[in-house]
């Protein structure tokens, strides 16, 4: 590369990250196009609209109730992948959608719910709402290669045989589609249809179409459902929670650059730069992909910065290799990128399939999640791969040969891994059965084995409306406090309803007793406002209802199905990668022993178990696996080159010393990052940043101390297991030869 050459790619990259972080941090025009502040935030940091359905009918059962909020939960994914539905008292339901303000307009998206039928012209029922699997707007092409827009629905099997059968039989003639009593359209059957699937055409605009689609769609509610209030609401966690997490975040990344640039001098310069434009990347990427940004986002943002730094730091460990192994300087940069490629593929590739399988099946904050971290991989490979090597070379061909500027590698004397592979194994085994211990612990106290937030178990919401306004930081500095102080809990989420004085406060289920305490407490240091009931009475304007966890059973089990059929994925691509089945085994062995651990802290340290621990547990999974296909990367390249005299014990030992260097700064950057969360965060980020805190150490254990290990001792038993049917098949041989030589030797005439 030319000089010339060089200074233009510097320059244009200069500009780049420049006219980024303007965009990211500023914006365009009036509105700040592009700003981070134009990024939707979820519920727990911004707040949205909130809507209350109520069940026509008197007494609806459990189970209606229970269908009923996991396929509203399903319709509102479409509008965002943050929105929260819950059922409140025994015949309500609420639902909350962050990052909007216009109710009007997202009850328009939900349609009016009500029961719907498909029926034939004599008014015979074919089926009802309950077998319609899925219902869209989409445009298509007419023989004049004009746009139409039509709505295609899905049946579910019972409901596909129903209307098969109807559509064989009513060839020409229309089947109505009857809604709340109302028939909103009347299509004429063109042909059979059999295969659960229909196409719905007519006049429609693209507005029509997505009507009809909605009806439809909010009509195969198992109940029947009237909107009884909407209204706009606050964050949950309050604006503290927000920017407490930006100002952690701006000192973890800075505190990333510097423990870069000390450890890899010009490259390590370079790995800033690069880390920079990510960030400012992610930033605009999620503004302009309308991603909604919640406490469980962030986790994505954190780990992906974290695998950002990872992969610069495999490349400069490998160029800095080479400078030692006698290489000049360039051919140690292009042997560098070139060895580290295959390690960072296959570590982000495992991420991605995890973040794919979470995305189609997961629901709420693991879509989310999945999301922002697809994302941020994307752009870190990106960012390492090509602009990172850009400036690598354009430093080089501006002067930079010298070995002095990649710094001097650090000479680890073999480590004796596999050697004390039985600690290792045993302190494995003590950390994970302490959190069944702990949980056996707990339960025996009473307490319940985990500490389940309401997200998982319900609770109370009270409604309160006061004399007077209050702001956000009043709420959560001098409200909360009286409310925690009565129920003898932490957990308080708070949201002010806009335009008025009512604040909605959720906590644990209180008891009658405990709530007429709530109500003298919040009314003695914060007055409450009255109002004339039916008696004509004066009354408190404060109100209680028992809810259920946002986080339904359906969500629950969609979840871990997702994990597990992702970590199945994982498990297939090492092994299609690696050729070894073994290398597979002890990387998912790994990771249950990083969840296990994980889960183990929550159990001991009594954290709240919400919404955050389903992310905090996907982030150690997406984590971790990295640091082990770095080191199974180096094993595999070692086997290629071993020596027939090396042992296989000393091959695993030389291949994690050679990659300790970089699962130490990997692991120090992305803890930097969590533990500056924490010191500076309010209590909800504590909660979060403390699990993920035990993860990377964890994670960073399992990696070093046990994957290699447990490979070594699959590995020996498998070599045992051919030398000793090798040794079997040449005795046997041995002895058939023998034989054979008697029996011959008997059939010689004698002398």
């Amino acid at each position: 590369m030319s000089k010339k050459k060089a200074r233009i790619i510097l320059i244009l990259l200069a500009a780049s990250l420049v006219l980024l972080l303007y965009t990211a941090f500023i914006g365009w025009g009036p509105t700040g196009t592009g700003a981070m502040k134009n990024i939707k935030l979820g519920l727990d940091l911004e707040g949205g609209v909130s809507v209350t359905y109520q069940a026509k009918e008197d007494n609806p059962s459990a189970e209606d109730m229970a269908d009923t909020v996991y396929k509203l939960q399903k319709r509102v994914d479409a509008i965002s992948t943050e929105a929260h539905v819950y059922q409140e008292g025994s015949n309500r339901i609420n639902i909350e959608i962050p990052g909007v303000s216009n109710a009007e307009e997202i009850l328009s998206q939900l349609g009016k719910p009500g029961s719907l039928k498909f029926e034939l012209s004599d008014g015979t029922e074919i089926l009802d709402g309950s077998h319609i699997e899925s219902a869209e707007a989409a445009s298509t092409r007419d023989n004049m290669n004009n746009t139409k827009y039509v709505v295609e629905v899905t049946f579910d099997k019972k409901g596909a045989k129903a209307f098969g059968d109807a559509t064989t039989k009513n060839v020409g003639k229309p089947i109505s589609i009857v809604y709340d009593g109302e028939t909103i359209s009347s299509p004429v059957v063109q042909q059979a249809i059999t295969d659960g699937k229909c196409e719905i055409s007519g006049n429609f605009t693209l507005d029509s179409a997505k009507e009809l689609a909605s009806s439809i769609r909010i009509g195969s509610l198992s109940l029947e459902l009237e909107e009884i209030r909407s209204q706009v609401v606050g964050a949950q966690l309050g604006q503290q929670a927000l920017k407490t997490s930006l100002i952690g975040g701006i000192i973890g990344v800075i505190c990333v650059m510097i423990i870069m640039i000390a450890a890899y001098k010009v490259p390590g310069i370079v790995a800033s730069f690069a880390l920079l434009l990510y960030t400012a990347l992610d930033l605009v990427a999620m503004n302009a992909f309308d991603m909604t940004l919640t406490l469980p986002g962030i986790a994505g943002v954190i780990l992906s910065i974290g695998m950002a730094v990872d992969a610069n730091v495999i490349i400069y460990a490998r160029i800095r290799e080479e400078i030692a192994n006698g290489n000049s300087v360039r051919s140690a940069i292009d042997t560098g990128f070139r060895k580290a490629l295959s390690a960072i593929i296959d570590g982000n590739v495992t991420t991605l399939i995890a973040c794919l399988v979470l995305y189609i099946m997961g629901t709420g904050s693991v879509k989310g999640f999945a999301e922002s971290l697809a994302l941020g991989i994307f752009l870190s490979m990106f960012t390492a791969l090509f602009v990172s090597k850009w400036i690598v070379k354009s430093f080089y061909a501006l002067g930079m040969s010298d070995p002095k500027y990649f710094g001097k590698m650090i000479a680890i004397k073999r480590l004796n891994m596999v050697g004390n592979r039985k600690i290792f194994f045993t302190i494995a085994l003590i950390a994970i059965l302490t959190g069944p211990v702990a949980c056996i612990a707990n339960h025996a106290a009473g307490r319940g084995a985990l500490n389940f937030s309401m997200e998982f178990r319900g609770g109370t919401s009270t409604d309160v409306t006061f004399k007077d306004s209050y702001d956000i930081n009043a709420i959560d500095t001098k409200i909360k406090p009286v409310i925690q102080k009565v129920i003898g809990e932490a957990e308080v989420q708070a949201q002010k309803v806009a335009g008025g004085n009512e604040i909605i406060f959720k906590t644990r289920t209180l008891s009658n007793d405990e709530r007429q305490k709530l109500s003298d407490a919040l009314d003695k240091e914060f007055p409450i406002d009255t109002y004339k009931d039916n008696a004509g009475e004066q009354a408190k304007a404060i109100s209680f209802e028992t809810i259920s966890g946002t986080v339904s059973n359906e969500m629950r089990r969609d979840a871990v199905v997702a994990v597990i059929i992702a970590v199945v994925c994982m498990l297939i691509y090492i092994w299609f990668r690696f050729s070894d089945l073994r290398f597979a085994s002890s990387a998912i062995i790994a990771l249950i022993h990083d969840v296990l651990v994980v889960f183990a802290s929550y159990a001991i340290t009594r954290i709240s178990v919400g919404g955050t621990f389903i992310a905090v547990m996907l982030t150690i999974v997406g984590y971790s696996i990295n640091s082990t296909i770095v080191i199974f990367d180096r094993v595999r390249e070692n086997l290629k080159s071993r020596d027939r005299y090396e042992s296989l014990e000393a091959l695993v030992d030389d291949s994690i010393t050679s990659t300790m260097t970089r699962s130490i700064y990997t692991s120090l950057t992305t803890f930097v990052t969590v533990f500056f969360l924490y010191i500076v965060g309010v209590p909800s980020i504590k909660e979060f940043s403390l699990p993920l805190i035990v993860g990377i150490i964890a994670g960073m254990y399992s990696s070093v101390c046990l994957t290699g290990a447990m490979w070594y001792v699959m590995r020996i038993r498998k070599d045992r297991r051919d030398q000793a049917a090798a040794q079997s098949a040449a005795a046997a041989k041995a002895a058939g030869k023998i034989t054979a030589s008697k029996k011959k030797k008997k059939h010689v005439p004698q002398a």
